[in-house]
């Protein structure tokens, strides 16, 4: 009998394996959940948009918002997590609308309005139609854009950081790499061993800082919670360090510690933003160190 347990749970344990293996980026990515449709758009909290529909190296075609803002001088391309769709970002929208910041929002390919199915490579090669579409539709250069990613994003956006030119990053919520986050979250897997999947954001801000040996200095700020439930706050502070990046601090959990935080945010985020150099008339950084952007 105890022989016939044990090998009902090793079974047991074997399928699990399997699954995790062969089914892991329906673990990761979660397109479904709440669902793909589009639930509002930016007019309900009375913000002009432009939909966009653009489409990724390899044809697929992608699906975004462009929010302009006033005299706006940046534009931010907002990379979101895992699950929903740009819809369901719309306190995001405000906050960086009112801090004078155009805003370029996607999904991802097999969320939303995008078409495909994501992967990893998927989510890599779609974040670089992004930057394209606003060089060639709006004249915003690369090295003018500020990449926000918020938890899977952060990871999208770090490594944007080091195929691209960017004006400055910001990645909220974010995890070391899914190998480490799913480690923690499934101690009892070989999840390291299992992982097909790796969103290291860890060692792309490792090469990121490491550009400013050849003189290219992307600023860097990370934004988490000690209180984040899902993605502890050691993995920001590693990302901190690995960046040489300033730490924003907040309080709530990992879905909605930037509305928790409420001002506390968005006075780190204004404060973080007026210490980029400016952007000139003719598209191209000022060189003096002290002339800072307007907010």
């Amino acid at each position: 009998m105890v022989l016939r347990m044990l090998g009902l749970l090793a079974a047991g344990y074997a399928v699990v394996v399997a699954l995790m293996f062969f089914g892991q980026s329906s673990l990761v990515h979660l397109p479904n959940v709440p669902s793909r449709t589009l639930v509002a758009t930016p007019e309900r909290i009375d913000l002009d948009y432009e939909g966009v529909n653009f489409a990724a190296a390899d044809g697929t075609r992608l699906h975004g918002w462009y929010v302009p803002a006033p005299e706006a001088d940046r534009t931010l391309l907002f990379l979101h997590g895992n699950a929903g769709n740009i819809s369901h970002r719309l306190d995001s929208l405000r906050i960086f609308h009112d801090l004078g910041l155009n805003v370029f929002i996607i999904d991802y390919r097999g969320y939303g309005q995008s078409e495909g199915r994501p992967s990893e490579a998927g989510l890599h090669a779609d974040a670089l139609a992004a930057l394209d579409y606003l060089e060639r539709e709006h004249g915003v250069p690369t090295a003018e854009v500020v990449a926000f990613g918020r938890s899977l994003g952060g990871a999208v956006a770090a490594c944007l950081a080091t195929r691209k030119p960017l004006a400055a990053l910001i990645l909220e919520s974010t995890f070391i790499s899914v190998p480490e986050l799913g480690s923690e979250l499934y101690p009892w897997l070989p999840v390291r061993w299992l992982s097909r999947l790796e969103y290291d954001a860890l060692a792309c801000l490792e090469d990121v800082a490491g550009q400013e040996d050849v003189g290219r200095r992307v600023p860097t700020l990370i934004v988490h919670s000690r209180e984040d439930d899902i993605v502890p706050f050691r993995h920001g502070q590693a990302l901190a360090a690995a960046g040489g990046a300033e730490l924003l601090e907040l309080r709530g959990d990992h879905n909605r510690g930037f509305l928790v935080s409420g001002e506390q945010y968005t006075r780190g985020l204004a404060r973080f933003l007026s210490d980029l150099p400016a952007v000139n008339t003719a598209g191209d950084e000022a060189d003096d160190g002290d002339t800072r952007a307007s907010q």
